[in-house]
């Protein structure tokens, strides 16, 4: 197994009033950036950012709200800790203006394809990007997606817009995929991008694995509401863990740390004997 020694936590902050599992918490600017600051006590590296939801169903939000919502949290947060920031949006114009205010992370669902202007923006903005692959727009997902191979379509995709990426002068080594858990697929092919993840080191890339509270954990168990989660999201890190994925995305920083901390003490403990 190719595990990963120098994981690293993402932690999550939604500020917008329909995300799937936070959306209102954290709708103010103070109350978003002091949820953030807890994230990074409880141990996250890095803060994502963002202000338009992209769960199933969602409809997009004007370049101008979301920078309403996104910038003061970045520029407070830049100005109070020492955490990297990162920004998730589709669009390259709240990335510039986020990059400007503090961030160093695009991280973009639609693998820097939903502007026209996401690529080369990147490029001149020098900064770490993730590219996430997703099957369709937000608001029809997961009507009925479909795939003869997932695996290797979604490993096709994200190998395709590296290189894009890469021969538009972006830095092979600023570049991160996220096979997007979620994002158009049904239970099976979250389950079969999960075990084939170990796969998708063959991109030359970190990978970032975001499965936090989404709802495969629950059609795997019992319903309910996305905070109840928490054993699925875990069993996912761990999954991803021992797969070589490196960046996980989640809303429970303390104990996806302590979980990542016990894996990698056990892992330490087996290499000494």
């Amino acid at each position: 197994m190719a595990n990963s020694p120098n994981a690293q936590i993402m932690g999550v902050v939604n500020v917008t009033p329909d995300s799937f599992s936070d959306g209102g918490a954290f709708a103010s600017a103070r109350a978003a950036v002091d949820h953030a600051l807890s994230l990074v006590e409880d141990g996250a590296d890095i803060i994502d950012i963002g202000g338009e939801s992209t769960r199933p169903g969602a409809t997009p939000v004007s370049q101008n709200e979301e920078l309403d919502r996104v910038m003061p949290v970045v520029e407070a947060l830049a100005a109070e800790s020492n955490a990297r920031i990162s920004i998730d949006t589709r669009k390259a114009a709240v990335a510039r203006a986020a990059v400007a205010g503090g961030a160093s992370i695009w991280n973009d669902v639609s693998a820097l394809s939903y502007d026209e202007e996401s690529i080369e923006t990147a490029a001149s903005l020098g900064c770490d990007v993730v590219l996430m692959h997703a099957q369709g727009d937000p608001r029809v997902m997961q009507d009925d997606p479909h795939y003869e191979d997932v695996v290797a379509e979604v490993l096709a995709f994200l190998a395709g817009r590296i290189e894009l990426c890469a021969a538009a002068g972006i830095d092979r080594s600023k570049i991160v995929a996220d096979p997007g858990i979620g994002f158009g697929k049904t239970l099976a092919h979250n389950l079969a991008l999960l075990s084939g993840l170990d796969r998708f080191a063959a991109l030359g890339v970190p990978i970032l694995l975001g499965a936090s509270r989404k709802r495969f954990i629950a059609a795997l168990d019992r319903d309910g509401p996305a905070a109840s989660r928490l054993g699925g999201s875990i069993a996912a890190v761990l999954a991803g863990y021992a797969a070589g994925a490196s960046i996980f995305r989640v809303h429970d920083v303390a104990e996806t740390r302590q979980a990542l901390k016990i894996a990698q003490a056990i892992e330490s403990a087996g290499a000494g004997r």
